[in-house]
C-alpha cells in the first residue's frame, strides 16, 4: 500500500466527489429521455431496483479494490492478484475514460454555448418553432471545437490543484449548488398546469408496457448513470482514509445519484405535458425542445441560463473524475509529475475531442464501421468497454480477491453484519455479472 498517497480531508469531501463523479448528463439528460421512451413509472421502479441490487455492490467492489491497493485501476489489479492477465482490465478502463472524456466534453461544450446564448438573450430572440435550427447551425460550425477546448481547459485547471485543493474543494462547492438549482427548477415545474399529468407519467407504473427492451434500458441507465466499470470509483476510493465506511458511502452515492435523476424527471415531465411536447423526444429534449419551453415561461431567459449552467456543472464534476483515472495511471505507472500527467491527459482529450466535435461538420463524412467518430467513441465505450469492465471487476472481487481483504475493507474501522457481508459477496459473484452481461450482449445486438 502507498500510505503517503493523497487522501480526501473530510467525509463531506468523500461524498461530494463520489456523488459528483456519478452525477452528470446521464442523470439530467439521459434519464428523462430513457424514462420517456420506456413509459415512465414502470421503467423507474425497475431502474431503482437495478441501482440497489447491481449498482451498490459494484461500487463497493471498486471501493474495495481502490482503498486496499491505494493505486490506480491498472496498478490495483496487479497489486491485488499479481497475475499479469488481469492488468489488461485496467488498460481497458483507462482507454474507456479517455474515449468518454473526449466525446462527453463535446456535449459539455454545447451546454456552454447554450448558456451564453441564454444569458445574451440570443436564444430567446429566435423565432418560435425554429429553435431546433439553432442547434443545427451551431453543431456544424467551428464553435463546438472552441467550447470543447475551453471546457477541457477548465477541467485541467481544477485537476492541476490536486486531490484536496482541487477535486475535493471544487466538488464541495459545486454539488450543493447543483442540488439547489435542481430544487428551484422542481418548484417551478410543480407549479405548472401539466404537473399532475407529468408526475403521473413518471411515478405511476404501467407494467403492461414492460418488455425486454424496458429491462435492458433500465439496467443500461443504472450502469451508465453510476459509471460502473470505468474505474472512477476505484480511483477515487484510493484516496479514502481507512475510516471511510465503504458500504455507507456506496449507498449514499447511489441514493443521491438516483435523487438527481428523479429531480430531473420532476423538472422535465411537467413542462413536457404543460406544453404538449413528446416525452420521448430523446436528445432533442434538452437542446431543441427545452429552449422552446423556456421561451414560454415567465423570466424564460433566467430559467434557460440556470438550466444550462446546471448541465455545465454536472458535466464538469463527471469529467473531473474521468480525467483522474488516466492521470493517476500516468503518475504512478509512468512516473510523471501531476502537472505533466494533467497536461498529457488534456492534450489527448483535446485532440480526440476536436475530432469528435468536427464529426458533426467537416468530418461528418468520415465513417468507421458506419459510425461517425463521435458515435464510434460513444458505442465502443458505453456498449463494450464499460459493461465488460464492470462485469470483470465484480467477478474479480467476488471470486478472485482474497476474502480477508474484502471483509477487512467492508468492515473498515467499524462493524458490518455477517448477513450484509454475505449478501454483497453473493450479489458480486452471481447477480451483478449476470445483469451486466445482459447489458453487454444487448449492446452488441446479440439479444
Amino acid at each position: 500500500m502507498k500510505e503517503n498517497r493523497a487522501q480526501f480531508a473530510t467525509r463531506l469531501g468523500v461524498i461530494a466527489t463520489t456523488v459528483g463523479s456519478a452525477v452528470g448528463l446521464g442523470n439530467i439528460w439521459r434519464f428523462p429521455y430513457e424514462a420517456g421512451v420506456h413509459g415512465g413509472g414502470a421503467f423507474l421502479l425497475i431502474y431503482i431496483g437495478f441501482i440497489f441490487i447491481i449498482g451498490i455492490p459494484v461500487i463497493c467492489a471498486e471501493f474495495i479494490m481502490g482503498r486496499s491497493s491505494r493505486s490506480n485501476i491498472f496498478g490495483a489489479f496487479r497489486m491485488l492478484h499479481g497475475v499479469k492477465q488481469w492488468a489488461w482490465v485496467g488498460y481497458m478502463g483507462i482507454l474507456a475514460s479517455i474515449l468518454i472524456l473526449s466525446f462527453y466534453s463535446v456535449v459539455a461544450g454545447w451546454t456552454i454555448e447554450y448558456f451564453v446564448q441564454s444569458v445574451t438573450g440570443a436564444l430567446d430572440a429566435v423565432e418560435s418553432g425554429t429553435r431546433h435550427e439553432v442547434f443545427d447551425r451551431f453543431s456544424t460550425g467551428y464553435m463546438p471545437v472552441v467550447w470543447t477546448l475551453i471546457f477541457l481547459l477548465c477541467n485541467a485547471v481544477i485537476l492541476l490543484r490536486g486531490v484536496q485543493k482541487g477535486i475535493e474543494k471544487v466538488s464541495n462547492v459545486l454539488m450543493p449548488v447543483l442540488f439547489v438549482i435542481l430544487i428551484i427548477f422542481c418548484v417551478n415545474s410543480l407549479l405548472m398546469p401539466g404537473a399532475k399529468e407529468g408526475l403521473e407519467f413518471l411515478f405511476r407504473p404501467d407494467f403492461s408496457k414492460v418488455d425486454s427492451s424496458v429491462l435492458i434500458g433500465a439496467l443500461g441507465q443504472a450502469f451508465f448513470s453510476l459509471s460502473l466499470g470505468l474505474g472512477t470509483m476505484l480511483t477515487y476510493s484510493s484516496y479514502f482514509s481507512d475510516k471511510t465506511p465503504l458500504v455507507k458511502s456506496a449507498t449514499i452515492t447511489a441514493t443521491l445519484d438516483t435523487c438527481v435523476a428523479l429531480l430531473a424527471g420532476v423538472i422535465i415531465f411537467p413542462a413536457v405535458f404543460t406544453y404538449n411536447t413528446e416525452p420521448a423526444a430523446g436528445p432533442k429534449l434538452v437542446f431543441e425542445v427545452l429552449p422552446e419551453i423556456f421561451h414560454q415561461l415567465p423570466f424564460g431567459i433566467v430559467w434557460s441560463a440556470l438550466f444550462f449552467f446546471l448541465l455545465f456543472l454536472a458535466s464538469l464534476t463527471s469529467t473531473i473524475s474521468m480525467s483522474e483515472i488516466a492521470i493517476a495511471f500516468f503518475m504512478e505507472q509512468l512516473g510523471l509529475s501531476r502537472r505533466k500527467s494533467v497536461i498529457l491527459n488534456a492534450g489527448i482529450a483535446m485532440t480526440l475531442g476536436t475530432l469528435c466535435a468536427l464529426s458533426f461538420s467537416s468530418l461528418s463524412g468520415v465513417k468507421i464501421f458506419g459510425l461517425t467518430i463521435f458515435d464510434l467513441f460513444d458505442y465502443v465505450s458505453s456498449n463494450i468497454l464499460l459493461p465488460l469492465g464492470g462485469m470483470l471487476i465484480s467477478i474479480f472481487v467476488g471470486w478472485f480477491l482474497d476474502r480477508k481483504i474484502v471483509t477487512a475493507q467492508l468492515r473498515g474501522t467499524g462493524t458490518i453484519s455477517t448477513g450484509l457481508l454475505r449478501t454483497i459477496v453473493f450479489l458480486l459473484r452471481y447477480v451483478a455479472p449476470t445483469g451486466i452481461a445482459i447489458v453487454f450482449l444487448a449492446g452488441l445486438g446479440i439479444i
